[in-house]
């Protein structure tokens, strides 16, 4: 392992920043249900910790997508690897995110979700790059941590399947 990781947010700020969105979110869903969508395989640990905050009703589903591309760069061209097992017509529907950098893919996914007739969608993320943002349209609802753009892991975040447990993100130094 010749990676070295820097703490970039420690636990306890990532702890107190998850609970003041989950606050937010509980004020503006305020006698609603929430339909969460955890996006796979990085966003189970930001969403779990965010749904146990939420004090509104949360109904979870899960879906994975992967988007080709050369290397780190993602195309756009979406494929669904697990799609949602319930419908989502008529649901206020918040997409959970681990990191939003680009955009292409949740560009593709919200206009696809669109189509199923839910009531609202909605996006939450852990981390925000707006500074690596091709689409535009795609607008984050509710970001816990704008940051530089560096190669983050932790928290959901992997670097070739590693470094998803630890406790807070760190930025990979190779």
């Amino acid at each position: 392992m010749s990676e070295k990781i820097r703490v970039l947010l420690e636990e306890e700020q990532v702890d107190k920043r998850i609970r003041e969105v989950a606050e937010q979110i509980s004020r503006d869903y305020a006698g609603k249900q929430i339909h969460m969508i955890c996006i796979l395989k990085g966003g189970v640990f930001f969403t779990c910790e965010l749904a146990k905050r939420v004090t509104v009703p949360v109904s979870l589903d899960f879906m994975s997508v992967s988007s080709y591309g050369s290397g780190t760069e993602s195309s756009g061209v979406v494929r669904i690897v697990k799609d949602l097992d319930e419908s989502i017509e008529g649901k206020e529907v918040l997409i959970v995110e681990d990191i939003i950098d680009s955009g292409r893919t949740l560009a593709y996914l919200i206009e696809m979700l669109k189509k199923r007739n839910p009531k609202s969608i909605h996006l939450c993320t852990l981390l925000d790059k707006p500074e690596r943002r091709v689409k535009k349209q795609v607008t984050v609802d509710y970001t816990c941590f704008t940051i530089p753009d560096e190669f983050v892991v932790g928290y959901g975040l992997d670097y070739d399947q590693k470094y998803r447990n630890l406790p807070y993100i760190g930025v990979v130094e190779l």
